[in-house]
């Protein structure tokens, strides 16, 4: 029986046959795959001809197509519809993967003959893109370890197989503690929660088969309750749930998993000749040091602090006024910050949230595509991985761009957050090939025959995963390793983060946000409020935000802390985190630093992103017309199709003439006049 994962795909667009592809494929594809790679890696090292630019970085780019290929199937699969046979090739699969890394970047046949084209390249008449991708495969293999000689090379081999064994369990260990916690409630503790709230419990325990309504630790699900509830008891025990994940103690408990983690990736540094994870990471982003990160997580800091603290005296006066002693509570937080933002706003998120239906946010998200770029989106009718997953061609006059998926609720199977991925990248070099995008998020799932309606940060959050998608859709180079979103961790966000702004747009509202029972527009007067609140709260999510971006940047400077959680315990009493505000995401389940290294020492980068997006957006707002084609001509020009083509900051310099400061995030956040 052929494996469909090997084979010539005759599907639309030739998508994955996800109704052909079985568990048990999984395993022998990929070793199929990996004996491809390597027999291709082995030509290009053994060869006899001189290296050239086509015989070894072409070569080298084309060798592991096949396990690409299959390996975009099966991780984006273990990620968005996990199942115990997909965890446990995961598991497989990590380390014989950091094998296959190593035996590549530690080729020596292969490094000298990158190296003599790098010694060579002023002779090699290379174009821009070309000359780019010698730099960075040069570059990435003395980072992996080339240059090491053996016990050195033997030891940074061993510590990556480790951290790739240690990442997927951290990883199904936030899963599973996501996917065993559920608090039932009774129909009297329904009682003061809005409609989409008890909707949401509803729906959730039908997919979990609990017989009633419950709270789950999906944040589409858990945040409302917290925000809305009026019992403390049952707000607490969620917070405490939430907050404990991965820290439970038994099996699925990751605090030893991240002390190992940091202990080898300081090793992995100083193997490599770093005094610091932090220093080696850093080195190849736009940030460049530890300190530069450092200086602008603080400027942003001290102000985020005071204005929560402002903040916290007020809600801390209504929760004496419900008659309750004491301090607040990072569980007391969301429900009297909604209160609280009804009385200064007039606005209840119960009276918005029918306005910012799932169906008509996609083709907001889709028509501010089509006015900036010249985008269309027809859908696509394929058998699909996921029955609640849907597939729209993308075209642009005509031409195919690009396939996008979009999965957007919140199941058992699924990791928590929002994430764009992609099964197949757009290049050149084996022809026109163009992407397959998915956006994957944890919205909640409504009742059968219900519309799926959205919170203002679920819109936001739509938006930023489509960003992602158009950094792919978009691209346009010949190479796959610097197209789409291949670009420094801390420019990746910023299409993501700049795309956000047109959901604030009047005109996109006016269109799109139409209640889901009468079909009418959003009142101008809500709208208005809406955006009048955009800021509000921002002290509480800046500080939660910054908290668990100096804490995984304090992590990876200097020696690696023997017990994480003290260490994170004394970064937050340095910064003086205020006692009524958690960390976004506490070392336990902060997946984006320990799931891998993506964002290791990187959690910064949103936020050195966002003092560009502040800066582009504001490049649109200059001319008057939130959708000048001009701007978005240089903004897709120079940012959107370059990929990784140029340094990150060269191609920002391109598209707005200069590096911005600081000054445009404090004041979109509107923490610029905080003391």
């Amino acid at each position: 029986m052929t494996n469909p994962l090997l084979q010539d795909w005759q599907t639309p667009f030739e998508l994955p046959p996800f109704d052909a592809i079985r568990d048990d494929d999984f395993a022998p594809a990929v070793d199929a795959a990996l004996d491809q790679a390597r027999a291709a890696i082995a030509r290009i090292a053994d060869a006899p001809e001189p290296s050239s630019f086509a015989n070894t970085i072409e070569a080298l780019e084309a060798a592991d197509a096949m396990l690409n290929r299959v390996l975009g199937v099966f991780f984006n699969l273990a990620g968005a519809d996990s199942n115990p046979a997909r965890q446990e090739l995961q598991r497989a699969f990590s380390p014989k993967l950091a094998q296959y890394g190593s035996e590549i970047t530690m080729n020596k046949a292969l490094f000298e003959r990158i190296e003599a084209l790098w010694q060579a390249r002023d002779t090699l008449d290379l174009t821009e893109e070309q000359a780019r991708l010698l730099y960075l495969t040069r570059r990435g293999f003395v980072r992996a370890g080339a240059a090491l000689e053996g016990e050195a090379a033997e030891r940074l081999k061993a510590v990556k197989e480790r951290l790739a064994v240690l990442g997927t369990q951290f990883t199904q260990n936030l899963l599973a503690d996501e996917a065993d916690w559920s608090m039932p409630l009774a129909e009297a503790d329904l009682e003061g929660l809005p409609g989409f709230v008890v909707a949401a419990a509803r729906a959730a325990g039908e997919e979990r088969g609990a017989g009633g309504p419950v709270v789950t630790l999906s944040r589409s699900v858990i945040v409302p309750f917290l925000q809305f509830s009026p019992r403390r008891d049952l707000r607490e025990t969620a917070w405490r749930a939430w907050s404990a994940r991965g820290a439970n103690g038994g099996d699925t408990d990751n605090r030893a998993i991240a002390a190992e983690t940091l202990a080898l990736r300081e090793e992995r540094a100083r193997l490599l000749g770093y005094d610091s994870f932090a220093a080696f990471k850093l080195e190849t982003e736009m940030a460049g040091t530890p300190e530069a990160v450092e200086d602008l997580l603080m400027q942003v800091w001290q102000p985020a602090r005071a204005a929560a603290m402002a903040d916290a005296e007020a809600l801390t006066e209504m929760l004496h006024a419900d008659g309750i002693n004491g301090a607040l509570e990072p569980w007391d937080w969301r429900y009297y910050s909604e209160k609280r933002r009804k009385a200064l706003h007039d606005l209840d998120e119960a009276e918005l949230k029918p306005y910012l239906q799932l169906d008509r946010m996609i083709e907001a998200a889709f028509d501010v595509a089509g006015r900036l770029f010249g985008l269309t989106f027809r859908p696509v009718d394929a058998p699909l991985y996921h029955p609640d997953v849907r597939a729209w061609e993308v075209l642009r006059d005509g031409r195919h761009m690009a396939v996008f998926l979009g999965d957007y609720f919140a199941r058992a199977s699924k990791r928590s957050g929002a994430w764009c991925s992609a099964f197949r990248q757009q290049q050149r070099l084996a022809g026109d090939i163009r992407p397959i995008v998915v956006n994957v998020c944890n919205f909640a799932k409504p009742s059968t025959g219900q519309p799926a309606l959205l919170s203002w940060d679920d819109a936001r959050t739509l938006f930023h995963e489509f960003g992602h998608a158009l950094h792919q859709m978009l691209s346009d180079v010949t190479y796959e390793s610097i197209s789409g979103t291949s670009v420094a961790r801390d420019f990746v966000e910023l299409p993501s983060q700049l795309y956000e702004h047109w959901l604030e747009v009047p005109q996109v509202l006016a269109r799109h946000a139409t209640h889901a029972d009468t079909g009418a527009p959003m009142p101008y007067d809500l709208r208005d409020r809406l955006l009048a609140a955009a800021t509000y709260d921002m002290g509480f999510q800046t500080v939660e935000y910054v908290a668990s971006a100096l804490v995984d940047l304090r992590f990876h400077q200097g020696a690696a802390p023997a017990d994480p959680m003290a260490r994170q315990a004394e970064v937050l009493e340095e910064i003086g985190m205020p006692a009524a505000i958690g960390m976004r995401h506490a070392t336990p389940h902060f997946a984006h630093v320990f799931a891998g290294d993506g964002y290791s020492s990187g959690y910064y980068s949103y936020m050195w992103s966002e003092v560009m997006d502040a800066d582009a957006f504001a490049a649109f707002e200059e001319t008057g017309d939130a959708f000048d084609a001009d701007t978005a001509g240089k903004l897709e020009r120079f940012i959107l199709s370059a990929g990784g083509s140029a340094e990150a900051d060269a191609l920002y310099t391109a598209f707005r003439g200069r590096m911005p400061g600081v000054e445009a995030l404090l004041r979109g956040r509107g923490l610029d006049k905080a003391a």
